[in-house]
């Protein structure tokens, strides 16, 4: 008994030889997790393509192939399309905040990460900051190639500054609907379906490509309730120095709804996730 009780106290000296490190801050904790997320681009400098090719294609593509079709002139319709791409390019990049978290839970590190004794929000927070990063990066790849290619917004560079802000507090909140699925989904690619399902729509059925008036009347009653035409016409009025105080209202109101919806419904998930 002498010989166990002894090797017991033994035991628990070498265990105990140092003292326990504090607890981290839930911001000390979120910044961790925010410089994975930019230590994943760093190692997989691939996942930039939808960030940086895709603004590009889109913008070439719907200005050189649609605008004189569409406006009588590509630098007429370029004026009128680059808040709107540079809305639907950084809202489909959103999505990927969602398959970051599915990714992780099928890799099994989601359970590592959820056993630690950290802030636990911590893990999903840095995730969002980290995309905020490639939200910002993806919106001065359009706004640079813009300007190279003609866009003069009357605003200037605080307008666009401005516009820029309005769209990542946007697509913050957005983020947090892809990250409740993909806490619910089984695979990305059953993620990344539901998703686009969701944003084609919101994006096509709104004022991002074409003016409202041109439409259908029971089709221009929804996309003038589409929360990405309060969107686009904010930011629009933003790069051209036009009153949107309304618009710009009715956007800090839905992502206000977004994140105080989805973030709880969210963290519910995380904690209940197995």
């Amino acid at each position: 008994m002498e010989t166990q009780a002894f090797a017991e106290k033994g035991l628990r000296s070498a265990l105990s030889t140092h003292t326990r490190p504090p607890r981290s801050s839930p911001l000390s904790a979120s910044l961790i997790f925010w410089w994975r997320a930019m230590l994943k681009i760093k190692h997989i400098p691939e996942q930039m393509f939808d960030v940086t090719a895709s603004p590009i294609m889109f913008l070439l593509m719907f200005t050189y192939l649609f605008g004189g079709a569409l406006a009588g002139s590509t630098g007429e319709y370029l004026q009128f399309v680059l808040p709107g791409i540079l809305v639907m390019t950084v809202a489909f990049i959103t999505i990927y905040t969602g398959l970051g978290i599915n990714s992780d839970i099928k890799k099994g590190i989601f359970d590592r990460f959820r056993s630690l004794p950290i802030w636990q929000p911590a893990f999903l927070v840095g995730a969002l900051l980290g995309d905020t990063v490639r939200y910002t990066i993806a919106s001065v790849v359009v706004v640079v190639l813009g300007l190279i290619m003609g866009f003069r917004p009357d605003g200037g560079a605080v307008g666009v500054l401005l516009s820029v802000l309005l769209l990542l507090v946007f697509s913050f909140s957005l983020s947090w609907v892809w990250i409740a699925l993909g806490l619910v989904m089984r695979t990305p690619e059953s993620l990344m379906a539901v998703s686009m399902i969701i944003l084609f729509p919101l994006t096509f059925v709104s004022n991002v490509f074409v003016s409202p008036e041109t439409m259908p009347v029971w089709l221009e009653a929804l996309v003038d309730v589409n929360p990405i035409t309060y969107l686009v016409t904010a930011i629009r009025g933003l790069m051209f120095d036009t009153t949107v105080a309304k618009e710009i209202g009715w956007v800090l109101l839905t992502c206000a709804l977004l994140v105080t919806v989805f973030s709880p419904l969210t963290m519910y998930l995380y904690r209940k996730k197995r």
